[in-house]
């Protein structure tokens, strides 16, 4: 099997108005249409080359948020989703302005890679991070790190 792209993400929120503000206004996600035979509650975004779906909490059995991985959650070691930003001081700036708190970072992962951790309004865990311009890592060999086995 061969996989082409990732191609979305689903996730269960409590509050779909709050989701859409986070996701929309904080991150600059566009929102766009659901299939019109869909009955439960959600939305859904576009992201550059993904979706992300949420769905309303009170329309699955899924649980919503994360599950507490106690100090864990400071190196981000519990599921997540991440988000490669140009400039992690100023994406954390400006979620910080939107009194989003950082949970987790900012701190370099080892392969030239620098990352911080917010939940967003549910409770999902988000990872953001850029490459580090100060590595000595090539960018050929975290591509090549990414695709090992």
């Amino acid at each position: 099997m061969q996989l082409r792209k990732m191609d979305h993400t689903a996730l269960v929120v409590h509050d779909l108005e709050q989701s859409r503000w986070f996701y929309g206004d904080v991150l600059g996600m566009q929102e766009i249409p659901r299939p019109s035979n869909f009955t439960f509650g959600g939305c859904w975004f576009q992201g550059p080359g993904f979706q992300l779906h949420l769905i309303l909490k009170r329309d699955t059995t899924a649980p919503a948020g994360f599950a507490d991985a106690g100090e864990a959650v400071y190196r981000g070691l519990a599921h997540h989703i991440a988000f490669e930003v140009a400039d992690l001081d100023a994406a954390l700036a400006h979620l910080k302005a939107h009194h989003i708190k950082i949970i987790g970072g900012p701190m370099p992962r080892g392969d030239g890679v620098i990352q911080s951790y917010v939940s967003d309004p549910s409770g999902n865990f988000l990872e953001f991070f850029m490459c580090d311009p100060n590595s000595t890592l090539q960018v050929e060999e975290r591509s090549a790190v990414r695709k090992s086995p």
